[in-house]
């Protein structure tokens, strides 16, 4: 505040106004002042000091006795002449907005400064107050905060969806280098939400379906429990109001008999407590309503059936203390031990720290038990909100605060360059607002990461020098494939190479964080264009040769692609822009759509049997088909049909040469893919590799794990001392499950290709 321009104040007391009308309103004296020339306004008293400020100081003051009060204060004055006039949709006057956006953030006990740009938040938006004017009066940081959520208008972007992914990206971005930003954001999206029944029907479906995906969620991982729960329900409670309304109903009938048990519960334990002479809060603790919804969902049980409803937490005031009731607990009921968690020891990275446990109460229903000190509860509560109450405040350095918060910032920085903000915000929410696993690594340090999340995401979490170096993983001490999925509470321990190596382009093909696939694009992108052009055709090659692509032409790719050259295709595939596999598909779908300008023919008459494929022809099932053996189609591929003399229609792959080089373009019908075979289609696969004891084995066990069938195994003779190589028939049920068993063969140790084979060079083994 030394920087700011000195206030001149005058107390008007005949003017018992809120808000006073000013003979030269403060548009006109900001406009006329000079740069860094002192600002004069002509607050009155009343103004200054309002009932309506003065309690917001008087809770400030109570748990900040040295907090800047003339700050807040002046900053409410400004906010009330902004708004002067202004009326919400609810008819109400906006200041009341602001008022209730700052006493949701002193209610999470924020500083002063907080405070200051809540009640500032919607000046430079929806008045003619500017972001300088903001920074003359009250300083950099105030007015950094105010940009920070203050939305992009529609002028500065080409089309609503534009500004408001402008507005989110530049949000987070304002987060990273200041998490008071999003406190400040989430407290004006939750009054918003709690006044939503002011607006229109439609309006509030879409402000309730963007709370629910992009601010409960992100309350979430910053650990504000208090927000998250609250924001919600209160989507729910828009988005599926019938439903919300049946299980708060069923809640209310059963909450005497449920707080009836719970009581029991608190008495016995505090008497146990009581004896060993343990201070201690024990109340029960509330489960929201969307919480029982989404486990109903999940599990596909009704309320019944949630057995969690009776949780019970206890609060004690040191860290011993929790340790010590978690045994009284197991002592008066007996635990499920495959239920308990000990976040105190291992923290989350949004820094909560709890005691869980389940216990069998009597009656044998489960009852989770939550144990930990007032400050893990301060930090359970309101999240990183809570750093402010135990620490000097975030202008203070401190190194374990800004440690608990390089999670968030990682997640952040590398997206500073991206310059579509639809982009950013997509690759953000793949990473921060999917469902989690928590993981450890060697040292008992716990890694949040998507569900489906690989080794490999887990080493570019750790720093990008490890992902590039990443040669080998273990999961609980024992080997991994670097595409296998890390489950929850596993031990990941990344084997990393002495020599710089980079990342493999392969690994684009399963990683599931957008942060690694960044990182593996940018190393290859740094890449000289030749190497990138010779690693890209090698992909594409191998991926049409392993899909049975080999005979379509690079030229034809091209046009399908729409690349302007085969190298600058390549090298998009080299740099790992796009993959050979995406390349692969789109001609796969291109050369479907070939196949709709074949001529028509009269309808066939309808076999007596039902075909074991469940071919549609011409949009019939139950027509006699049969597949060709000469290029035998997987579900998932582009087919066509054949009318043979009376043997039904066979169903070809689009691309099969038998069916290019058919001169009888008339005997040609449109056909397509019914319901799946449950049994699978027989499919050959080519699998070369070095010869060696549990070849087969590992072999095998790849494809049980994948759950395929194996229709028959053959060994073909090769004269290349030391190989062997397989044919085995599988029974497929799309292309892409064909595509994931290929990959996983293909990493086998010593294989050297696997690949699909046609029945007529498989027939040759």
């Amino acid at each position: 505040m030394d920087s700011a321009p000195a206030f001149v104040v005058s107390h008007a007391d005949t003017d018992t106004n809120l808000c006073p009308s000013q003979p030269n309103d403060i548009f006109s004296k900001l406009e006329k002042s000079p740069d860094n020339a002192e600002v004069v306004f002509d607050f009155s008293q009343p103004i200054l000091y309002s009932p309506t400020i003065s309690a917001l100081v008087a809770r400030l003051l109570s748990y900040m006795p040295d907090a800047d009060d003339t700050m807040v204060r002046r900053s409410f004055a400004v906010a009330c002449i902004a708004h002067e006039g202004q009326k919400r949709q609810s008819g109400e006057p906006y200041i009341d907005h602001p008022v209730a956006v700052a006493t949701i953030l002193l209610d999470l006990q924020m500083d002063a400064i907080s405070i200051a740009a809540a009640l500032l938040h919607d000046v430079v938006e929806d008045t003619k107050v500017g972001l300088s004017h903001i920074e003359t009066i009250f300083g950099s940081e105030i007015a950094l905060l105010v940009d920070g959520v203050t939305k992009l208008s529609v002028l500065e972007a080409q089309s609503k969806e534009e500004a408001q992914a402008g507005t989110y990206r530049k949000m987070f971005i304002a987060m990273a280098d200041d998490p008071r930003v999003v406190l400040i954001k989430l407290a004006d999206r939750l009054h918003n939400m709690r006044t939503l029944g002011a607006m229109s029907p439609e309006r509030q479906q879409r402000i309730a379906r963007e709370t629910l995906d992009i601010y409960a969620p992100l309350a979430h991982r910053l650990g504000i429990w208090q927000v998250k729960s609250e924001l919600e329900d209160l989507s729910f409670k828009t988005l599926k109001s019938d439903k919300y309304r049946e299980i708060a109903q069923q809640l209310t009938l059963r909450r005497e008999a449920r707080e009836r048990i719970i009581q029991r519960v608190i008495a016995r334990l505090r008497i146990a407590l009581d004896r060993e002479g343990i201070t201690a809060q024990i109340s029960g603790r509330p489960k929201h309503i969307y919480s029982i919804y989404r486990k109903m969902e999940r599990k596909g049980i009704s309320l019944d059936q949630i057995y969690d409803k009776f949780a019970v937490r206890v609060i004690v005031n040191e860290v011993n203390e929790c340790y010590r009731v978690l045994g009284i607990v197991h002592n008066l009921w007996t635990p499920i031990l495959s239920e308990f968690d000990d976040y105190i020891a291992v923290p989350k990275e949004s820094m909560y720290r709890s005691l869980h446990t389940t216990v069998l109460i009597p009656g044998g229903t489960p009852c989770e038990v939550q144990i930990r000190t007032q400050e893990m509860h301060e930090v359970a509560e309101h999240g990183i909100a809570a750093h402010w109450r135990y620490k000097e405040g975030f202008g203070k350095s401190d190194r374990s605060f800004e440690t608990k918060i390089t999670w968030l910032r990682s997640l952040i920085d590398w997206r500073r360059e991206m310059t579509d903000a639809r982009e950013f915000i997509e690759s953000l929410k793949a990473d921060m607002f999917e469902e989690q696993v928590y993981v450890f690594t060697p040292k008992g340090k716990i890694i949040d990461l998507p569900v489906g999340s690989t080794p490999v995401d887990f080493a570019y979490r750790i720093h990008s020098e490890v992902g590039h170096r990443c040669a080998g993983a273990k999961v609980n001490n024992r080997m991994a494939p670097l595409d296998y999925q890390i489950q929850n509470a596993e031990i990941v321990q990344i084997m990393t190479s002495r020599a710089p190596r980079g990342p493999s382009r392969d690994w684009l093909n399963f990683v599931k964080t957008d942060s690694a696939r960044s990182h593996i694009k940018r190393y290859f992108r740094r890449l000289e264009r030749d190497e990138n052009i010779a690693a890209g055709r090698d992909l594409l090659e191998k991926e049409l040769k392993r899909l049975g692509l080999s005979a379509v032409a690079f030229d034809d790719i091209v046009s399908i692609w729409g690349a302007r050259s085969i190298e600058d295709l390549f090298a998009l595939i080299g740099s790992g822009e796009t993959t050979a596999r995406q390349v692969a598909q789109k001609v796969l779908a291109q050369r479907a759509e070939t196949q709709d300008d074949l001529a028509e023919i009269p309808q066939i008459t309808p076999s007596p049997r039902p075909s074991a494929t469940d071919i549609l022809v011409r949009g019939e099932s139950n027509l006699l088909t049969r597949m060709a053996k000469c290029c035998n189609p997987v579900v998932g591929e582009p087919i066509v049909g054949y009318i043979t003399r009376g043997k039904g229609v066979t169903v070809h792959r689009a691309d099969c040469r038998t069916i290019l080089n058919e001169r009888d373009r008339e005997r040609l019908v449109d056909v397509a893919w019914g319901s799946n075979n449950p049994t699978g289609y027989p499919v050959p696969v080519r699998i070369e590799s070095w010869d060696r004891v549990g070849l087969w084995r590992d072999v095998s066990g790849a494809i049980a794990d994948a759950e395929i069938n194996i229709d028959s195994v053959s060994q073909r003779h090769t004269r290349r001392s030391g190989r062997a190589v397989l044919v085995v028939v599988l029974k497929i049920q799309s292309i892409n499950q064909l595509t994931m068993i290929l990959d996983k063969l293909n990493r086998i140790p010593d294989v050297i290709e696997a690949r699909r084979e046609s029945y007529s060079a498989a027939q040759l083994a």
